[in-house]
């Protein structure tokens, strides 16, 4: 064991090198006088890069660690759930990337807080508010996600390589800090592609030793002595308590890519001659095959199903059911996974400190493109502390749950100022009013309720849509639309 402990440590080190080496040579995208080399890497992203860092950031710490843990504990339900998200992402690269990315471009928009503002205009007070505003939440709620991120990347770390929880988010977080200081988002879309490789190799390697020991038939079998619940459900539990509320993660999934400030930035970041055919056609099959990781959570169930916690099923397929040097290299991709989301979060909350609330707070401030480029990297080092420290002190929670909880309750808050103003314009007013329901009626359903994952922000989103429109309409008379300018 002394042996492969090495060698899962010379992984670890080595992988450590190749991303922050890409790190660095990512920096050269980050040009001093110019922001949008940090915020959303000069946008510079052509379709395969831009394809890789959509997919790992969406499938990642809940796809390869939490996701099994739900398909262990309710069934063949997440199965169907997780593979939604495919679909979901060509949905929203077909028919919305394309509009964001021209809007945006047109507005100077570098992250989706300012883009909100200046959709909506109204004056420099007002923008400056709505900003703000959107800053603050998306900083709130996306630690809330990056505490999930961090502690999963740790347990796994953990196990891996035989140190405490602590030690191991610690050295996780302290690298993901470092080649995101240095490169900004083209650091984090560069080493998503490296990763996404990686992650697609595991889930190719994991569906190969498990329909080699068990076949389909007899896992199906096993399962349904165990309890026939797992294969034909009454419920959609964790999703709701229909047996058609699974469906609602499609519409959940599309909204997830196309609103969300970490995942729809990509889309500002790429290219202007991008076609986002030629995208979607690289996120279908990456995607479809990501989705297929949750087939080793039922299969831990039919091995071990005394466990006592849902989210060790990956460590302990890792442990019993890989050789280990194996489970060690599938071990380094799946940390690729998590990682894959936690750099995409650390980025974009810092860019919410650095640059939206910076530039709400102080909007006459004359700092030198070199002083800037700093703030930005400083707050990617506090934030990621911030986070661990977070994880440190949270009370036990399931990993999925509490991702979800921050990135659904932010999609309830961004749905109106960013999805409904594609096609019905509202104003400043309204994006305030929206923000702050779609924040009280998600979170609170997740909270203090017993609705299912996916209902809970979906109703947030509909809550938060019609405020959005009765609002904007109440104030009508207020300006909409804004100039553009340069972030």
């Amino acid at each position: 064991m002394e042996n492969y402990s090495f060698l899962n440590w010379a992984l670890l080190l080595g992988s450590f090198g190749v991303l922050i080496l890409i790190g660095w040579l990512s920096s050269r995208v980050v040009k001093d006088s110019d922001e949008t080399g940090f915020l959303v890497a000069g946008r510079s992203l052509g379709p395969f890069v831009g394809a890789g860092t959509i997919v790992a950031t969406g499938f990642s710490g809940w796809g390869f660690m939490g996701s099994p843990g739900v398909a262990y504990e309710f069934g063949s339900v997440e199965v169907l759930g997780n593979f939604f998200f495919a679909p979901a992402m060509v949905i929203a690269v077909l028919y919305f990337a394309h509009f964001l990315r021209r809007r945006a471009d047109e507005l100077g928009s570098c992250t989706i807080p300012e883009y909100v503002s200046q959709v909506h205009g109204g004056g420099q007070k007002l923008e400056r508010l709505v900003k703000g505003v959107a800053a603050v939440i998306t900083i709130v709620l996306l630690l809330v996600f990056l505490t999930s991120q961090i502690k999963a990347v740790g347990l796994l770390g953990a196990s891996w390589l035989g140190i405490t929880l602590t030690e191991s988010a610690l050295l996780m977080i302290s690298v993901i800090i470092l080649y995101t200081m240095l490169g900004g988002l083209a650091a984090v879309a560069w080493t998503d592609t490296l990763m996404v490789a990686g992650m697609g190799i595991g889930a190719l390697v994991m569906m190969v030793q498990i329909f080699t020991d068990i076949s389909l038939t007899d896992m199906i079998d096993r399962l349904n002595a165990i309890d026939p619940e797992l294969l034909n459900p009454t419920t959609s539990d964790p999703y709701g308590d229909s047996k058609g509320s699974v469906f609602l993660v499609l519409p959940y999934a599309f909204l997830f890519t196309a609103v969300l400030p970490y995942m729809a930035v990509r889309f500002l970041a790429f290219k202007p001659t991008v076609k986002m055919h030629h995208v979607a056609i690289w996120v279908a099959p990456m995607g479809c095959l990501l989705s297929l990781v949750p087939i080793v959570g039922m299969y831990v169930r039919v091995a071990h199903p005394e466990l006592a916690e849902a989210d060790q099923a990956m460590p302990v397929y890792l442990a019993k059911f890989l050789h280990p040097a194996l489970a060690g290299i599938i071990t380094l991709f799946i940390l690729f996974a998590m990682k894959s989301t936690a750099n995409s979060l650390l980025h974009t909350v810092s860019s919410a400190a650095s640059h939206d609330l910076r530039t709400a707070l102080f909007p006459e401030s004359k700092a030198s493109g070199a002083r800037i480029l700093w703030i930005n990297r400083i707050w990617v080092a506090i934030l990621g502390l911030v986070g661990f420290l977070m994880m440190l002190y949270a009370p036990p929670f399931m990993l999925s749950w509490l991702g979800i909880l921050g990135s659904g309750t932010l999609l309830a808050v961004m749905i109106g100022p960013v999805f409904i103003s594609s096609f019905w314009q509202g104003n400043g007013y309204g994006a305030l009013a929206a923000m702050f329901t779609g924040l009280v009626t998600s979170g609170s359903f997740l909270l203090f309720t017993e609705v299912g994952w996916v209902e809970g922000p979906l109703y947030g989103c509909l809550a938060s849509s019609v405020i959005y429109i009765t609002v904007s309409k109440l104030t009508q008379s207020a300006p909409a639309g804004a100039m553009a300018r340069s972030c």
